[in-house]
């Protein structure tokens, strides 16, 4: 099986994957593990990948993880649909188990910067008024 394959090559290269089999699966494990990036095929038994996408980008809880479409649909429509539903990036198969890490790692450093980049932003400066979000303080000058 193709998911058994991913993940033999993602432990590989040091990643630690679940896999799931259906839709269904894939929403509840993403809401009860909170992974840090989803690998998501658009033909999936039950709930399809453009639905379970919706699904993980419309929760407050699990919109900011990133999604990779992993799917044989290399229609430009299926493309974009992917990412205008809220995938970070979409590979087609066949791939290079490599490509798929590479792509895997780009994905978690543009997001863990993103992350960061939220962090450390401890105030806001909008004109006079300047908000230490971290100590909740308004102050204005």
């Amino acid at each position: 099986e193709i998911a058994e394959l991913i993940r033999l090559n993602l432990e590989k290269e040091g990643f630690r994957p679940d896999v799931v089999h259906s839709g269904e699966e894939a929403v509840e494990s993403v809401q009860s593990r909170k992974p840090d990036l989803i690998l998501l095929d658009l033909m999936l038994p039950g709930i399809d990948g453009l639905e379970v996408c919706r699904r993980i980008k419309w929760e407050p809880a699990t919109r900011e993880t990133p999604i990779i479409m992993v799917t044989a649909r290399g229609e430009e429509s299926d493309i974009v649909a992917g990412l205008e539903m809220g995938a970070d990036d979409y590979i087609t198969k066949p791939f290079s188990p490599r490509v798929l890490a590479a792509r895997i790692r780009n994905v978690l450093r543009r997001s863990g910067d993103a992350k960061e980049a939220d962090a450390k932003q401890e105030h806001l400066d909008r004109g006079r008024i300047r908000i230490n979000v971290d100590r909740h303080e308004v102050v204005v000058d």
